[in-house]
């Protein structure tokens, strides 16, 4: 019975796995909704300089398969590194699995909330971004108290959506050498002889998550939906 309670001893390996998995996918949020942030603004700026880059992100980034990606980043910045240390006659330096999966996620959905930006920006009314032009609010100030709300109302549910497609994908990360919940998983079976429980142990706990975080999704929608009739229930 405590052997089945530790996991067979593989409790603390799985719970280490989970918090990585937890640190690399928030991470990688925070760096997507940073990149969503700017090229949004940079694809509806008149400035060609600005749009013409934007788009050509995101239509690459969403053009081509996650894992292929991941692999091309990753290797990659390691040629990169490795040629630059070696012209400037350093040591030979590793790039970090984690800093790197975070890199990788965050630059590649950071052109899925690009759009999804974009699009709830658009969905404003632009009469009230006027008005409040009008009023003498400075541009922090419209982006603050009129902007921002509503444009978290149109782009809560896509937000969602991109959180929990960027969650599973976190597993693809293991590839690189990352101990997160899948590597964890994958060593628990192949040591224990036991790979379908412990793969669908991991399962579960996706599945706690996504749970946990479609009910924080909800609550948030629920937020800056009041006063929206039909919506804010």
């Amino acid at each position: 019975m405590n052997d089945l309670l530790s996991l067979q001893g593989f409790g603390p390996l799985l719970a280490q796995g989970t918090w990585m998995t937890l640190k690399l996918a928030f991470l990688s949020l925070l760096l997507s909704l940073l990149l969503g942030l700017v090229g949004a603004s940079a694809k509806l700026s008149h400035s060609k300089l600005l749009r013409i880059p934007a788009t050509l992100y995101t239509t690459l980034i969403r053009s081509v398969p996650d894992l292929v990606l991941i692999l091309l980043l990753f290797y990659s910045m390691q040629i990169w590194l490795n040629d630059l240390t070696e012209a400037l006659g350093w040591d030979y330096v590793e790039i970090d699995p984690f800093g790197a999966g975070v890199l990788t996620l965050g630059f590649i959905y950071g052109a899925y909330f690009t759009e999804n930006f974009r699009g709830a920006i658009l969905s404003v009314p632009v009469g009230q971004l006027e008005a409040a032009t009008a009023y003498g609010l400075s541009r922090a100030q419209r982006f603050r108290l009129v902007l921002f709300p509503q444009l978290m109302r149109f782009a809560l549910p896509g937000l969602g959506n991109n959180w929990l497609v960027l969650l599973k994908s976190t597993a693809l990360v293991s590839i690189i050498g990352l101990a997160d919940l899948v590597k964890a998983a994958q060593n628990a079976g192949k040591t224990t002889n036991d790979m379908l429980f412990f793969l669908c142990l991991a399962g579960l706990v996706y599945l706690l998550i996504t749970t946990l975080s479609n009910r924080l999704f909800k609550h948030l929608e629920r937020r800056y939906n009041t006063g929206v009739r039909g919506l804010a229930r």
